[in-house]
């Protein structure tokens, strides 16, 4: 459970524009948009809001829960601007309750939880879609998370989503700015089920 000291400075990277909104979902979620089953969504740790924005656009219900208030005040503006219906939770992941069986979709983009991800396959629908994007460990010179902690291992997100049936995996350099800089990042998306085709 994160601490009033943790929240408070969440809430202050926001407030200070450490953590800048960006207007547009990251081509993780971009690529795999239209393939999504319908229904209900959870954005996990939102932040601003970009990527629960693109689920509401595409026609999903989604629930979008973060740590921040300001995070959540600053994404439920620019909802209001965009004419979108999402529910906003402030919430400490690690003790907020997931209803079973809930989701179609479930979107966690480089937030590392690994107590939660047994909840997240709970919480997915029958034939929902997790889609997981996190930095990857690597020798590599890449930009993100200075501390391991923050960054998955090989292959470790096949080993945490076992049970599910894995449509896409990759571990992957990707851009990070148009300064050269990179990420590694590892990506999952995988169904409870079936996937209908």
């Amino acid at each position: 459970m994160l601490s009033r000291a943790e929240q408070a400075a969440w809430d202050a990277r926001y407030e200070s524009g450490e953590y800048r909104p960006r207007p547009a979902a990251g081509p993780f979620l971009e690529a795999w948009i239209n393939r999504l089953p319908a229904g209900r969504a959870l954005d996990v740790a939102c932040g601003a809001g970009r990527h629960a924005f693109r689920l509401a656009e595409a026609g999903h219900r989604v629930d979008a829960i973060d740590v921040s208030r300001v995070a959540i005040g600053m994404a439920q503006v620019e909802a209001e601007r965009r004419r979108l219906d999402i529910n906003w939770r402030v919430a400490d992941l690690d003790d907020h309750e997931l209803p079973d069986a809930a989701y179609a979709v479930i979107t966690v983009i480089r937030y590392v939880n690994r107590r939660l991800w047994p909840r997240l396959v709970e919480a997915l629908a029958p034939e929902g879609w997790l889609l997981v994007e996190h930095h990857l460990k690597t020798s590599a010179d890449v930009d993100g998370p200075s501390s391991p902690e923050f960054r998955l291992d090989p292959q470790e997100l096949l080993k945490a989503f076992a049970s599910l049936r894995i449509i896409f995996y990759e571990e992957a350099l990707i851009p990070a700015d148009d300064q050269g800089r990179r990420y590694a990042v590892a990506r999952l998306v995988a169904s409870k089920g079936a996937v209908g085709w």
